[in-house]
Parts: C-alpha cells; structure tokens; sequence
C-alpha cells in the first residue's frame, strides 16, 4: 500500500496541535488535544499515539497509507531524534522517535519546535521561495530557527537558532528565564515591551493613552503607536533599537535572504518591523544588509506544517 499521508504534531505546554496533510503539503484536517504534563509528562507521547490512531480510523485510513509523523518539542533535540529536556512538558531524556515510532508502527522524526516552526514558514507560509531564511517569533518569549540551503541549523545538541537569548545590555539587573541578564529576550519579546513600557511611564511625566487602568500590554502599546502616541513611539523606538541590534548580529553570522517575523508581537503588523529596521541596518554588517524582513503568515499552524514538511524532507 502506498503513502498518500503525513501527520504533523507541535507539542505545547498547554496544547498538542495535529495536523494531517497529502504529500504535497495540502492541510486536510486539524485538531487538538490537552498535554498532560503531571507525571513527568509520561501520557504525552500515549496521548499522541492513541489520538491518532482514532483520527485515521475515523477518516477511514490505514497507518500503512501515512508516510510518517513528525513532531516539534519545546526543547533541544538531536540528530537521532532524543530530546535532551524539555522542561515545560515535565521530560528528561528521551527519544520519540522511538517510543512514537513503536506506538504506531510507522516512521517518526523529531526536532525543536522553533525549527520546526521555521521550516513550515518556509515550506507553506512567509518564507515561500526562500532557501536562507531566519524565523523570529516574538511571543512571551523570542524564539528563532535557521535555515540554511534549505536545511535547518539546529547545532550540535540541538540549541541552534536561540536568538532570543543574545547578549545585549551588560548594565541589565533583572535575570532572563536562562538565568542570563541582558537577553534579547528581555526586551523584544511581548513581555519585554511592556517592561520597557513600564519604565518609560514611571520616568517620563508626558501625556499618554497608556496611563490607564488595568494591565498594560504589549498590543496597548503598539495600537497607542498607531495613534501617533509621543511616548509610546518612545517605547516603540527602545524597542526597536534592541530587535534591529540582535537581529543584525544574526543576520552577520549567517547572512539570510530573509528574516519572517511571527508570534503574538508580529500581530501588530509591519509597524514592528518599520521601528527595528533602521537600527538593523545601522548595526549590520554591510554584505548581510540586504536582507528582507516578512511577516509570517502561518500563524499557530507553522509548527505542524512543519513537523509534516520533516517527514517528507
């Protein structure tokens, strides 16, 4: 019998998206289900297997038509698929291409969420027609995935493409998640605007329509940018100045066609990008400037347009 199916997988914290797709990168059906994280995380890749099995026996097809599954963990993993940890599901060590693979008798391929994520842009969203490309995602944290020549750069043990932990600032007091100071992170994730937000309002005595009640967000501060707000173009300037600085550090080492920027931050649209690329181009080194700056356009599905796309090679 021959494969007319792949299955992409993105493991979340929270979530577990699937997709099924033909061979030509076509999304058939998607769907969902929570991720157990008590007990080390040990009904994950179970919960997986069994959801699976009952989705293709409800379409009506035979796990001898599914060329394999791939999957995207938030962690690092090597070349033979073992992912070394990921704390958010609760794993140490381990390897699904194995426990997965055994479960449903057919291929399985593992990577880093980000990468595989940034393998979907390039396959099926913003970076179509690109061969060299950096994915940023601007989300509660930075993530980021290389792509060289098509093929992703995941490093050594799998911690390749951690732009979001760059060193920026050394007068940073406050400690990143990676118990580093001055991460890129830090400052242009959604949560590093609205510290830098914060900071700004409590130093500056100007006008503002962020001087309201109730959470500040990083949407507040973008639509008040948008509104020709002084000090939320401030804000937005700060901001900007560290995303252009970290992404021409990058854009120096591996010098892409192109940088496609998602994640909840990316929302606010091309106006993120018209206050970083100045300060990219002011800090980048000349044969790396003249690289594009996308927006993606996958969304929360990139992860498992991707996972399928490392199925199919």
């Amino acid at each position: 019998m021959s494969s007319k199916f792949v299955i992409g997988v993105d493991v979340g914290g929270t979530t577990v998206k699937m997709g099924y797709f033909d061979l030509e990168g076509n999304v058939i059906d998607k769907w969902e289900i929570p991720t157990r994280t008590e007990d080390n995380g040990a009904n994950i890749i179970p919960d997986i297997a069994g959801s699976i099995l009952v989705k293709m026996k409800q379409e009506g097809i035979d796990m001898k038509e599914v060329a394999g599954v791939g999957i995207g963990v938030p962690g690092p993993v090597t070349d033979d698929g073992t992912v070394l940890v990921a704390v958010n599901l609760g794993w140490g060590k381990c390897n699904p291409n194995k426990e997965l693979g055994d479960l449903l008798g057919v291929p399985v391929k593992t990577a880093n969420d980000a990468n595989v994520a940034a393998l979907g842009e390039m396959w099926r969203g913003g970076g179509q027609g690109y061969k060299d490309m950096v994915a940023v995602t601007l989300g509660t944290g930075v993530g980021g995935g290389v792509i060289i020549n098509g093929q992703v750069i995941a490093g050594s043990n799998g911690a390749g493409g951690e732009i979001g932990h760059i060193h920026l600032d050394d007068e940073e007091t406050e400690a990143c998640g990676c118990k580093g100071h001055g991460c890129l992170e830090q400052y242009a994730s959604a949560t590093g605007i609205v510290r830098i937000g914060k900071k700004k309002l409590a130093d500056s005595s100007k006008d503002s329509i962020l001087r309201k009640d109730g959470d500040l967000t990083a949407k507040d501060i973008w639509d008040a940018v948008k509104e020709d707000d002084e000090l939320a173009k401030e804000i937005a300037e700060i901001y900007g100045q560290y995303l252009g600085k970290g992404l021409a550090a990058v854009a120096s080492v591996v010098n892409p066609e192109v940088f496609v920027i998602g994640g909840g931050v990316s929302k606010a649209g091309k106006v993120v990008i018209d206050y970083m690329k100045p300060y990219f181009d002011k800090y980048v080194f000349p044969g790396a400037k003249n690289a594009k700056f996308l927006l993606a356009t996958l969304g929360n599905d990139a992860g498992i347009y991707g996972a399928a796309k490392l199925v199919l090679g």
